[in-house]
């Protein structure tokens, strides 16, 4: 979340910048302010009153030896009302903190000066495409059937064992599943990532941690009898390793890789763009997360974004690289850059990654920071992307390297693969 002090000090620049992304802050920055006046002059109402508590119970034992025992049972007794005073105000500053934070998680990141204007997905700017796009015949299968001719992937078995969203991957659907898992883990590893292998379930606080939660609650799967929540990316759960953590600068940038599966209960629209593998439930993802400074923060953003760039060039698909507008970057993100391959037999583009800077809105609700060689503790930056998510990669590749041999498989893959065709 924005800290306090920018929200208090720059709240003209906070309100321009977020209207960016559009939203409306003026009122609850409003209500901030308000609260904030009231903790301070609350704070400032408790340190006097501690200081007169101070004053006068030193000169308690002084009363004593001077034989007033009547103006020091006084004294005591001002003390006392002094201290349930306090009490009253202590309890007024808490009230008004916890509505501070309440508000401060409903704000949120601040875009980036660089990041384009827009409102919608239309607004985005194509900044960079590669490989072409394969001329496939009028017969062209789409993905899905494809994945039924060669017996790949059972979208109706998976309804009858979980609900639409949720395919079963069959043979060499399966084995496909593995081969990227595994390949991108190790093209991870070679980039100097070191492997995690969390959990898929995560607490509440690991939810407001990664900024989750409240944003996206509708959008989760809740256990509600453990009050747990199934992730919907390895970003929560590795991000959270670091939670109330002070780092040493000389270990950062901190680079882990994961794969886990992940869950969103909300599937979006109906219709072609959900049909297949478009859009699931369930779905396999690794995912690439930094922990740094905020000097080097942006250096770790390129190369990120070099590193997933590279794994849609060795996978022989043709690529777009998008820098997300204002509108359409998440409520974490600082800036974003989403990667899009080309679906050759629907014709269209796919999202497959999100390669995004968080700046210190994570870190401060996470309370991650780090010491540098001045002793200082300040905020760490959080980054993360996908590299990558499975679905749309597996439909892409079965729809662009369809022969009349069977589906193609790209030669990064054939020694995962073990086979230079599907058929």
């Amino acid at each position: 979340m924005l800290t306090l002090k920018v929200i208090t000090e720059n709240t003209d620049e906070v309100v321009r910048k977020l209207a960016r992304k559009g939203f409306d802050a003026k009122e609850v920055i409003g209500k901030i302010i308000e609260l904030d006046k009231i903790r301070k002059s609350t704070q400032a109402e408790l340190d006097a009153n501690l200081a007169e508590t101070n004053a006068i119970s030193k000169s308690v034992g002084a009363l004593m030896k001077e034989g007033k025992k009547a103006e020091a049972e006084e004294a005591k007794s001002k003390v006392a009302s002094i201290k349930e005073k306090s009490k009253e105000l202590d309890a007024k500053m808490s009230e008004a903190i916890e509505k501070i934070n309440s508000l401060l998680y409903t704000i949120p990141n601040m875009p980036y000066d660089d990041v384009p204007d827009g409102k919608t997905a239309e607004d985005n700017v194509v900044v960079k495409m590669g490989n072409e796009i394969p001329e496939l015949g009028e017969d062209a299968l789409p993905h899905w059937e494809i994945a039924k001719k060669y017996n790949l992937i059972d979208f109706e078995l998976g309804v009858k064992i979980s609900g639409a969203g949720f395919p079963v991957y069959i043979g060499k659907g399966a084995r496909l599943q593995r081969a990227l898992i595994n390949f991108f883990l190790d093209e991870a590893r070679n980039a100097g990532y070191t492997e995690i292998m969390p959990p898929t379930v995560v607490n509440q606080a690991s939810g407001f941690g990664t900024g989750q939660l409240p944003d996206k609650e509708g959008q989760m799967y809740h256990c509600e009898v453990d009050d747990l929540y199934l992730i919907p990316t390895a970003e929560v759960p590795v991000t959270n390793i670091y939670r109330d953590v002070i780092l040493d600068e000389k270990d950062l940038p901190i680079k882990n890789c994961a794969y886990t599966q992940c869950f969103r209960r909300e599937a979006g629209s109906y219709g072609k763009d959900v049909r297949g593998l478009n859009r699931l439930h369930e779905f396999s993802k690794i995912e690439i997360v930094r922990i740094d400074t905020p000097e080097h923060s942006k250096e770790s953003h390129k190369e990120m974004l070099a590193h997933v760039e590279s794994l849609v060039k060795k996978l022989e698909l043709p690529y777009r690289i998008l820098h997300l507008c204002g509108g359409d970057m998440s409520f974490t993100a600082a800036t974003c850059y989403d990667f899009e391959v080309y679906s050759a037999a629907q014709k269209r583009w796919l999202e497959v990654s999100s390669v995004s800077n968080f700046d210190t809105y994570q870190a401060n609700r996470l309370k991650c920071r780090y010491k540098g060689a001045d002793k200082k503790t300040q905020l760490c930056h959080t980054l993360n992307g996908s590299a990558m998510a499975l679905p749309r990669i597996v439909a892409a590749l079965l729809e662009n390297n369809q022969t009349e041999k069977g589906v193609r498989v790209p030669k990064v893959l054939v020694p995962y693969m073990g086979c230079e065709y599907i058929d």
